[in-house]
């Protein structure tokens, strides 16, 4: 697997950010890129696994000939469940399963490099602090999001033909940037509570938090917030777009 380099984090640090990059690698494969990962899922090949890197990417392959395996591997076989359910179904069942693997291999280099209980305890609320990959998937890190936040309270700005000035405009709910006037306590007050509002909500790609600093647009078929990094839309390229659609919801067309 070209990939896959020989990488050991040996600090809770570090494992996590394994852990993550080979998170955001798996929901890639679920959300952005899940039309070439369901072409790739063919049930007519041999047991298939689905990986993900520590360079956020990921790769549908054969399991690891060694035995024992140099990591933890994957669920085997996750193309042959493919059309013996509903789409929808089959997504959800890889997600659980990319989250007890994401588990498995980060807590075999804790064993591996010999982290104590308090090392264990701390990697695994750093975990869990993040959603599931599952909970992504199937949209309940947005309604969790939607139920920690006020958000209903603007509901009446989050009007669709106006998506890519929501994402552009300080007024929008989420602002391009979060910056002190003249250094007025009360301007200050109102950005802390407008951070704080939307920093629950998540990206539909890599189901990270919102940032103050960090562009974002809202898909006008499905509502669901993303990165412009995550989706690759600038700013600049917003302005232009008058309807914008995510990546799932522009795909679904595309299938018979």
């Amino acid at each position: 697997m070209d990939a896959s380099q020989p990488y050991n984090p040996r600090t809770v640090e570090e494992v996590f950010r394994d852990f993550k990059s080979r998170r955001a690698g798996i929901i890639k494969a679920l959300t952005t890129d899940v039309e070439e990962f369901y072409q790739q899922c063919d049930p007519e090949k041999e047991n298939l696994c689905l990986y993900g890197f520590p360079n956020e990417q990921w790769e549908v392959n054969l399991p690891a000939e060694e035995v024992p395996p140099e990591l933890p591997e994957p669920a085997l076989g996750i193309n042959f469940a493919r059309d013996g359910m509903p789409e929808k179904d089959w997504l959800a069942l890889v997600a659980v399963h990319g989250d007890a693997w994401l588990l498995s291999v980060a807590f075999y280099f804790g064993a591996r490099f010999g982290f104590d209980k308090a090392d264990r305890k701390r990697l695994f609320n750093m975990i869990n602090d993040l959603p599931t990959i599952f909970e992504v998937v199937s949209g309940g890190a947005k309604k969790q999001a939607k139920e920690k936040s006020s958000v209903s309270n603007h509901s009446s700005s989050k009007s669709k033909s106006n998506s890519k000035a929501k994402g552009l405009e300080q007024q929008s709910k989420f602002p391009k940037a979060l910056t002190p006037k003249d250094d007025d306590e009360e301007g200050l007050d109102e950005e802390e509570e407008e951070e704080d509002e939307h920093g629950d909500t998540l990206c539909g790609s890599c189901g990270e938090n919102y940032a103050a600093d960090e562009f974002w647009i809202c898909c006008d078929i499905c509502e669901r917030w993303f990165h412009g990094s995550c989706v690759k839309i600038t700013p600049a390229r917003a302005e232009h777009i008058k309807q914008y659609k995510c990546p799932d919801c522009s795909n679904k067309r595309a299938r018979p």
